[in-house]
């Protein structure tokens, strides 16, 4: 980095912090990813559109649809379900602009979610490829002691390079996750976790439409590094919904008077997420310890969800539209946001705007009226990486990044683009007050 490029990303990120992480981006890892973070920050991926859910269990259950993800495919043998998790490294993409080497099973972090049927017997195999060893934690399912995974307690550590096998039978049916046992604080931090789908062979509550599965993780990636810290406790900058941050998550396409369930996971290292929708309420069907009773569910736009634990939500949209979701802690939906720096908002610059400019013409201080607009300013930032970034929006920049997706909810959703934009009835959109109008309602600007 250069002495002007540094003071310029001083300017533009005076309440972004990102310019002390550029500086550690090596010249290595710097060279090797300019070009690629050069055209890849601004742009945002589209997705394709997916077909009707098939029938996953009895009375007409539809298969869970893991957005971004996959589920895991399964063979039968002597009627046991047969699937195969294969540990290892993996090159991620978090959003556009944004990669890590991770962990993760089968090329995904989190791994394929498995989906299966109360009553039936599943046998796992895990092939490890990690550099060390590992164990699979079946998290929330009622087993036998010996298939729990607690490595030392519950068996020994798969070593590298060797295959071993689960078998059990599924007892409940539920919203369970999956993930490695042996030295979590980095497995866990890495993302060595997925989703466990149980149907139930009865069906429980009014049919569903829709079955979506979401996990939420948190991440320390330094700007620049290629690598996230496992060793963090705090500060983490990059959040996720199934390992996708905003742009890059795929939206949830419903239909307007379809009843949809969405079932949240948290396997982050440290942080609660208070998962917020807009435009609807919902009720709490069930945790990973069963189901809530319909006398005991109540209405809800925003559920907790803490840390090693499910939640299930459903509910029925009534309004089309383009409706945000999203964790709503601020600081969960600003990527890559940096702390430490003193405030700036109401601070006088005009001295030291007028003094930088004389060394660096395009200076410019930022921050003293608030943080908006910074993500879509098109100012250069570190390679591979995504400090405040989000998309652009129908009517201007979405500026929230991070743990954040959109449930679009449409009129005929088997034939809806997932990646168009909500066309809204004339007048129904908020826009500036008129003067005559102001005037008839008595509202006094002076």
């Amino acid at each position: 980095m250069d002495r002007r490029s540094f003071l310029r990303w001083s300017g533009a990120a005076a309440g972004a912090a990102v310019l002390t992480r550029a500086a550690q981006v090596s010249a290595q890892d710097a060279h090797a990813h300019a070009e690629a973070s050069a055209t890849a920050a601004a742009a945002v991926p589209t997705f394709e559109r997916r077909p009707a859910s098939r029938v996953a269990a009895p009375g007409g259950q539809p298969a869970v649809i893991t957005p971004n993800g996959v589920s895991l495919p399964w063979t039968i043998r002597d009627g046991v379900k047969v699937g195969h998790l294969v540990a290892h490294e993996l090159d991620h993409e978090f959003a556009p602009g944004m990669r890590a080497r991770v962990w993760g099973y089968n090329g995904h972090t989190p791994g394929p979610t498995l989906e299966a049927v109360e009553g039936e017997r599943i046998r796992v195999y895990v092939t490890n490829r990690l550099p060390e060893p590992t164990t699979v934690h079946w998290h929330g399912l009622i087993l036998p002691n010996g298939m729990d995974g607690v490595s030392g307690l519950n068996q020994r550590p798969i070593p590298p390079g060797e295959t071993w096998v689960y078998e059990f039978d599924l007892r409940h049916p539920g919203t369970f996750m999956y993930h490695s046992h042996y030295d979590e604080m980095t497995q866990i931090a890495l993302g060595m976790a997925g989703m466990f789908i149980v149907h139930p062979r009865r069906p429980v509550g009014p049919r569903v439409d829709r079955d979506f599965v979401l996990m939420t993780h948190e991440w320390k990636l330094e700007v620049g590094a290629r690598r996230p810290d496992p060793n963090a406790m705090n500060d983490f900058n990059v959040l996720t919904f199934n390992g996708k941050s905003y742009p890059g998550t795929e939206p949830l396409l419903v239909g307007v008077g379809e009843r949809v369930r969405i079932r949240l996971g948290n396997l982050s290292p440290m942080d609660h997420h208070p998962i917020h929708l807009h435009g609807l309420n919902f009720v709490m069907t069930a945790t990973d310890g069963g189901y809530v009773s319909q006398s005991a569910q109540y209405p809800e736009t925003t559920v907790i969800v803490p840390v090693g634990s499910t939640r299930v939500i459903e509910f029925t949209p009534t309004e089309p539209g383009d409706w945000a979701m999203h964790c709503h802690m601020t600081h969960h939906v600003m990527t890559q946001m940096g702390h430490g720096l003193p405030p700036m908002v109401g601070v006088d610059t005009s001295t030291v705007d007028r003094r930088m400019s004389r060394v660096v013409p395009e200076y410019m201080s930022m921050g003293q009226t608030g943080m908006g607009g910074m993500g879509e300013m098109e100012m250069d930032i570190p390679p591979n990486s995504l400090p405040m970034r989000g998309a652009r929006g129908p009517f201007s920049y979405i500026d929230m990044g991070g743990m954040f997706t959109v449930l679009k909810v449409r009129e005929r959703p088997e034939s809806a683009d997932p990646n168009g934009w909500f066309e809204h009835p004339a007048g129904s959109v908020a826009g500036p007050a008129d003067a005559a109008r102001l005037r008839a309602d008595g509202i006094d600007l002076e």
